[in-house]
């Protein structure tokens, strides 16, 4: 029964979002309740609880519209839509001209969520492997998008972070991890030198958004008989322009 009433609650709340969503100027509890048929003290309920969490807001005259939190879910979704479609040909430039396989991600917490990749064997997109999560600290990647923070942000965001050693050269501490993080912003660019995975390298580069913000990264991987200690300078270099091709169609301004 708990289940079926809270199904319903959902239900009744997305008819609402659906109902303010044609109306610019809003609408009054006794009119929503009126379009989705529902009793005025139940309407009331579950508007109380969207405005509480930002979803709809109450407007000087009384009404009720669509709320910022709704439009920047949304908004994170679309730019993570517009991000995946600009990043899909330098990927795919990555692949072709480097014979590497590439990834794009974006961080997630303490992790790094893949939101395209596409590998040399095959030059096809990979989507068992979008959606992926793998560790921040032990990735090109994630070094990437840490570079975004100062010390004490990174410190205060990997507070939890158990820094498991997958290999003898995985970094093992949050302030091994900073001192790493420096190299990243001299540079500009990361590296994972077996880090994650004997035998496997990788390199990444930063991509930036209109305000000169760190939202994604892009890389190329392979194993360390072909992304040899001799090869990494030009590969970082080449990523480095791919990522910054990336952001400025993203907005970003050298």
């Amino acid at each position: 029964m708990a289940t079926d009433n809270n199904v319903q609650s959902i239900d009744r709340a997305l008819d609402i979002i659906e109902v303010l969503s044609d109306e610019n100027e809003g609408l009054g509890v006794t009119e929503i309740a009126a379009r989705i048929g529902l009793h005025k003290s139940t309407a009331h309920r579950i508007i109380t609880t969207m405005a509480n969490r930002g979803y709809i807001s109450k407007t000087e005259k009384g009404t009720y519209k669509i709320g910022l939190k709704l439009i920047e879910c949304v908004s994170c979704y679309i730019n993570s839509l517009e991000l995946q479609t600009e990043a899909r040909p330098y990927v795919a430039r990555i692949v072709s001209e480097l014979g590497l396989t590439s990834h794009l991600g974006v961080l997630d917490g303490t992790e790094v969520v893949y939101i395209e990749k596409m590998d040399v064997y095959s030059n096809i997109r990979l989507y068992s492997q979008i959606g992926l999560h793998v560790h921040a600290y032990s990735s090109s990647l994630g070094k990437c998008l840490l570079a975004n923070y100062s010390a004490e942000e990174v410190r205060a965001r990997m507070s939890g972070c158990s820094f498991i050693k997958f290999t003898d050269k995985t970094i093992g501490s949050v302030e091994e991890l900073i001192d790493d993080l420096t190299r990243v912003r001299t540079r500009g660019w990361a590296a994972d030198d077996e880090e994650s995975e004997s035998g496997h390298r990788c390199i990444g580069a930063p991509i930036y958004d209109y305000r000169g913000d760190i939202i994604a990264a892009i890389s190329a991987s392979g194993p360390t008989t072909v992304l040899t200690n001799e090869k990494m300078p030009a590969v970082a270099e080449f990523v480095k322009q791919q990522a910054m091709e990336i952001s400025k169609s993203m907005g970003y301004a050298e």
